[in-house]
């Protein structure tokens, strides 16, 4: 189960001020306790998702695979800053955008460089291919 703190929610808060659908997104993670797998459940009910699996929130995050692991933004979470994470799903538009604070959320506290390896190793095994 992941949680947040309420400090970290006013911090997240604070940085997020300009995007009130992570605004939305962080009450819920509040009203929930911290518990950010039960907001983002409630929210994508709120939005007209049907979340049918208890992983629901690991399924987004890897529909946002490829572009939350982008070099840039792989070392904005590694840093703590989700700003330019939260404003990159939300232009990329793979989810509903009070979902994206969730998953940045979840990927930047499982750990960036994890959720990215199976990327990156697709990756590199067709690179090898192309060479063989």
């Amino acid at each position: 189960m992941l949680c947040l703190t309420s400090q970290e929610i006013s911090q997240y808060r604070s940085q997020l001020a300009d995007y009130p659908e992570a605004i939305i997104a962080l009450s819920e993670i509040e009203n929930c306790e911290g518990d950010v797998e039960d907001a983002t459940l409630n929210l994508g009910i709120r939005v007209g998702q049907q979340p049918d699996r208890t992983d629901w929130l690991l399924g987004l995050a890897k529909r946002c695979r490829v572009e939350i692991c982008q070099d840039n933004l792989q070392q904005e979470l590694e840093n703590g800053n989700l700003i330019a994470v939260v404003d990159a799903l939300i232009k990329a538009k793979i989810c509903h955008p009070v979902l994206v604070t969730p998953v940045a959320l979840y990927v930047m506290k499982q750990g960036v460089r994890e959720f990215c390896e199976p990327l990156n190793y697709k990756i590199d095994l067709s690179l090898t291919d192309e060479q063989g």
